[in-house]
């Protein structure tokens, strides 16, 4: 239909080969061809006409340079951004895979295994099927939970998912504070560190405030420095106590829990039983983070496979951590913050060496790690918040960075409200550091299973009334298979909602009313904040055009 022979474009065509013509240059090509025929329309009775002519001509080529320059650009990004199998599995392993959570996964005992099971497959598994679906749609790979849901639900309920994503892990840098303190106080001998409310509330507040304040001057260091924490602080001595672990059994010592199908199966299904799986689908949170990168891999097919991969270096993870902890210390004496610092002592006493020194290196490579973990935390999600910000669901000054394109006034918001509920949970608790350890993670896994709940009902819409969108990967060829993962994603999300706001066994009276009525208070303004604040999304949003 157009003639893109003409004379007057020949050295255009001789610039850009003619494949990125059709892909992106052709369009531009024809705009501007028709703008020459214009122009020299309207000159040609002018005794200028060529020189305007061939100074519009060499514009032209400018702009067809900046094109396809542009678009050479974004091949190459794509080409930086492509991720292979294995790297797809590190990064989402160290979302995943932490190890405050072995202490109170060896207080179920041979139970975990149960629930390890339970999460890992029939909770994780279609968390990562369903969240690499809504990603590799077109479209659909940025924004994470908040594109998503509102893409299925509408943008008050995306502003809701991506809100809870952001206040959980805000709530969570609580657990793992006390996880901190907790190897401190192992390390130094100070018991009061631990059991002293006000003591154990000062030191979080150092560890926190300390760790915003090193933010501020970009967020390239910090990112080297978790990379290094979580190296030191993770990896490491999940490999040790799996050496430590072994060569205990090898020597032939004693232990204090024995694995059957009798011990494994709950012999009750109440309450009591029932919230020891809250520590368990903590465990497994986080895996959507990744599912952005479904698109990036060179094989998309191999999405389910690198899932599976992680799923089974979880568990097993975790079953080496817990049991190590519940076979080589009595249940009486494991605690939730220092349990698996005192399980390393316990490994090493028993093989012949001393423990004192190796419990202090262990806490402290524990500690460093967990901080690398919170400044992960505390630099990742606020961005979330920052972009929502801009786009008004938040207040305009919380749009605005500081002169190293840090959020600052998003991390002081993170930070007064991880303030906030350490105050409440430290001082109720009193000097019972495990129940404050308890009701943070209990708070955690409450406000991130409403994220998780729209998730899967967002899922669900996409498979019921929008199956015809066009996605690369798809977590079943099956329709049924689709489904069920949805039911089963709900069903087991809404399950962990519940059983949540049973207290543990051990609690007295007055504390089983303490864990309740907090956990309870803390949900419900979680719940309505979000669409509080959307009721203000209009005026705000006006405010940052």
């Amino acid at each position: 239909m157009f003639n893109l022979r003409h004379p007057s474009l020949t050295y255009l065509q001789n610039f850009a080969d003619y494949r990125v013509q059709v892909i992106y240059l052709r369009l531009k090509i024809i705009e501007m061809y028709f703008e020459y025929k214009i122009f020299a329309a309207l000159i040609c009775q002018s005794h200028e006409a060529y020189t305007y002519m061939w100074y519009f001509l060499l514009h032209s080529f400018v702009k067809a340079g900046r094109i396809y320059n542009t678009y050479m650009k974004e091949n190459r990004l794509q080409k930086f951004n492509e991720l292979n199998s294995w790297q797809l599995f590190a990064m989402t392993a160290s979302m995943v895979m932490t190890v405050y959570g072995f202490a109170p996964f060896a207080k179920e005992g041979p139970t975990a295994l149960f629930f390890l099971f339970l999460a890992g497959i029939f909770w994780f598994t279609p968390v990562t099927r369903a969240a690499g679906e809504m990603a590799s749609i077109n479209g659909w790979s940025k924004g994470g939970v908040f594109t998503w849901t509102s893409n299925m639900l509408g943008e008050k309920s995306g502003w809701a998912a991506l809100f809870y994503q952001w206040i959980h892990i805000t709530v969570g840098m609580d657990a793992m504070m006390y996880f901190i303190i907790g190897c401190l106080s192992m390390v130094f001998d100070l018991p009061l560190l631990n059991n002293n409310p006000l003591v154990r509330f000062v030191l979080m507040m150092i560890i926190l405030w300390t760790i915003i304040l090193c933010q501020q001057h970009g967020t390239k260091r910090s990112g080297k420095i978790a990379q290094w924490c979580f190296s030191l602080g993770v990896i490491l001595p999940v490999i040790f106590l799996l050496v430590l672990f072994v060569a205990y059994l090898v020597h032939g010592n004693p232990v204090y829990v024995h694995v059957s199908w009798k011990t494994v199966i709950p012999h009750s299904f109440n309450g009591t039983v029932l919230v020891g799986f809250v520590p368990f689908m903590l465990a497994f949170a986080g895996a959507e983070g990744s599912a952005a990168h479904v698109k990036d891999l060179k094989k998309t097919s191999s999405y389910p496979t690198v899932m599976l991969a992680l799923s089974i270096a979880a568990i097993v993870s975790d079953i080496v951590g817990s049991m190590s902890i519940a076979m080589t210390v009595p249940n009486d004496r494991i605690h939730l913050s220092t349990g698996i610092v005192y399980a390393y002592g316990e490994l090493v006493k028993h093989i012949g060496f001393t423990p004192v020194y190796f419990e202090k290196m262990i806490g402290l490579m524990l500690a460093i790690g967990a901080i690398g973990e919170i400044s992960s935390w505390v630099v990742g999600p606020n961005q979330g918040m920052f972009e929502a910000a801009k786009k008004g669901f938040l207040p305009v000054r919380f749009g605005k960075t500081n002169k190293f394109g840090v959020p600052t006034k998003v991390m002081v918001l993170q930070g007064s409200i991880v303030s906030i509920t350490a105050a409440l949970f430290t001082f109720s608790g009193g000097k019972n550091a495990d129940l404050a350890f308890d009701m943070a993670m209990s708070s955690t896994v409450a406000q991130y299973t409403l994220m998780y709940m729209l998730l899967f009902v967002s899922y669900l819409v996409l498979q019921f009334k929008h199956a015809d969108l066009n996605r690369t990967y798809f977590a079943s060829k099956h329709k049924f298979m689709r489904l069920l993962y949805g039911f089963f994603g709900l069903g087991l999300s809404a399950f962990g909602f519940v059983v949540t706001f049973f207290p543990t066994a051990g609690m007295d009276q007055q504390m089983r009313r303490v864990y309740t009525w907090l956990l309870l208070a803390t949900c419900f303004l979680v719940f309505v904040t979000p669409f509080i604040l959307y009721k203000f999304h209009y005026r705000w949003s006006h405010k940052t055009d």
